[in-house]
């Protein structure tokens, strides 16, 4: 329902299948070694080494996102995100295209709120080929009118579909009323009004003030050795300019303690509730992360699921988590429920929280816990060529350690009850803001457990 609180990211097409294949064949790896490295143009990276496959996988992300967005250009990063694969230098869109086939290679490009992220995908042995074309779309996409209006239309047609949605009104007003005047509760995607007035000019204007060696984040993975990651990463990034020319993003002051609801004829009504988060940097951090799984994770035994949904069936799931964005933190609860029982869905899940709050953690919940976050990194993480490189530009970003996996695991380990308690106490004493979308649905008339 938050839309800047998911991170949705652009869902791209698989343009070579047999690539595809070759990519999810690479297996899971629970000791993936993240290795530091330098390019002979004095560009920094991590890589992972593996002729597993005979393939390569490259994610990178410069700093710098749909934040960046003039207010009167909402839209702008997201429509850019669409178009480095529309035509490149001396190509056209049809001419580029037939080329990523010729030579086998998969790329695509996203823009988040905080950073404007890429991945591309060849075989080695056209490797020479691959990172050529992948060069031209990063450092000379044309912009051609014709395919900026071809995926703007693209776009608009995907904002007509949604304004159909109550859900997706409901969202924007509880972007608004959480983040207020901070970028962070624009729509990603732009207006119908913003996209309008967005030209050839505003696009080549952001790929010069993002796409800049200083902020750049890179990761390697595949059948190739250091000095070939080094020429690869030189021929693609080593001619952009070194600077970024960033615009100043604000902390967002998120707005807890308010109620919102959204009267439509929907068979069941949504309830989203957000709560003051815990920055990545914060010592309360692990056990804030491991306290939400237990709470809201995807598993059917989280404490959540049990109550709401395994004792009292007034739901078929409740899910949460931390959000981590550059500048804002929050905890995030959402469910969905029959309109009649919606009060009762609530009051079950405050009673429940309260109770971390007030009681801890069950010791043998903890300990399930975390086993299942440590072992399913791998898994989620580490499952393919491509995972590995987003996982490695994703700590970049985030400013961890190259050996986060390491940590990661111990900081887990380590965390306690007592730990636990007290971090639920923090974030749950303070009265969360919250959304219904249903019929009838009116704001909250339940009072809050007592501490």
């Amino acid at each position: 329902m938050i839309a800047p609180l998911t991170l949705l990211r652009r869902v791209l097409p698989a343009v070579v299948a047999p690539l595809l294949v070759l990519a999810l064949a690479l297996p899971a790896q629970a000791e993936v070694a993240f290795r530091a490295i330098t390019s002979p143009g004095g560009i920094k990276a991590w890589m992972v080494e593996d002729y597993t496959v005979p393939i390569v996988s490259i994610g990178f992300a410069f700093e710098g996102g749909a934040a960046q967005d003039p207010d009167d250009k909402i839209g702008l990063a997201s429509l850019m995100s669409s178009l480095f694969d529309e035509g490149a230098g001396d190509l056209d869109s049809d001419e580029f295209q037939t080329r990523l086939d010729e030579v086998g290679l998969e790329m695509g490009f996203s823009a988040g709120f905080d950073a404007f992220s890429g991945f591309a995908r060849m075989l080695a042995d056209e490797r020479d080929s691959a990172t050529k074309l992948l060069a031209l779309a990063v450092n000379k996409p044309r912009f051609d009118q014709s395919a900026i209006d071809r995926m703007r239309d693209q776009i608009l047609a995907g904002l007509a579909a949604r304004a159909r949605d109550p859900n997706y009104a409901a969202g924007r007003m509880w972007n608004e009323a959480l983040f207020g005047n901070h970028p962070y509760a624009r729509p990603q995607e732009g207006t119908a009004e913003t996209l309008a007035s967005i030209t050839a000019n505003d696009l080549r204007q952001l790929h010069q003030s993002i796409f800049a060696r200083d902020t750049l984040k890179i990761g390697i993975v595949g059948a190739l050795d250091e000095a070939a990651a080094g020429e690869l990463i030189d021929t693609v990034f080593g001619t952009l300019p070194a600077a970024p020319k960033l615009k100043e993003i604000v902390a967002a002051e998120l707005s807890f303690g308010e109620d919102f609801a959204v009267d439509y004829p929907l068979p069941q009504t949504s309830i989203n509730l957000a709560y003051p988060g815990v920055n990545e940097k914060d010592p309360d951090f692990f056990p804030a992360f491991v306290m939400t799984e237990m709470l809201a994770g995807g598993s059917l035994l989280s404490e959540l699921n049990v109550e709401v949904r395994e004792k009292r069936g007034l739901s078929y799931g409740v899910s949460g988590g931390l959000v981590n964005l550059d500048h804002a933190d929050a905890l995030t609860i959402g469910t969905s429920t029959r309109p009649d029982q919606a009060a009762d869905a609530i009051e079950v899940i405050r009673e429940t929280l309260a109770r971390m709050a007030a009681d801890g953690p069950d010791p043998a919940a903890l300990e399930r816990t975390k086993r299942y976050l440590i072992g399913a990194y791998p898994i989620n993480q580490l499952r393919s060529s491509v995972a590995i490189a987003s996982t490695m530009v994703t700590q970049q970003l985030h400013g961890l350690p190259i050996d986060h996996v390491i940590e990661r695991e111990a900081s887990i380990n380590v965390v306690t009850a007592e730990q636990i308690q007290k971090v639920a106490q923090r974030i749950f004493n303070a009265e969360p803001s919250l959304l219904i979308v249903g019929p009838d649905a009116k704001k909250e008339e339940t009072t809050p457990p007592k501490e």
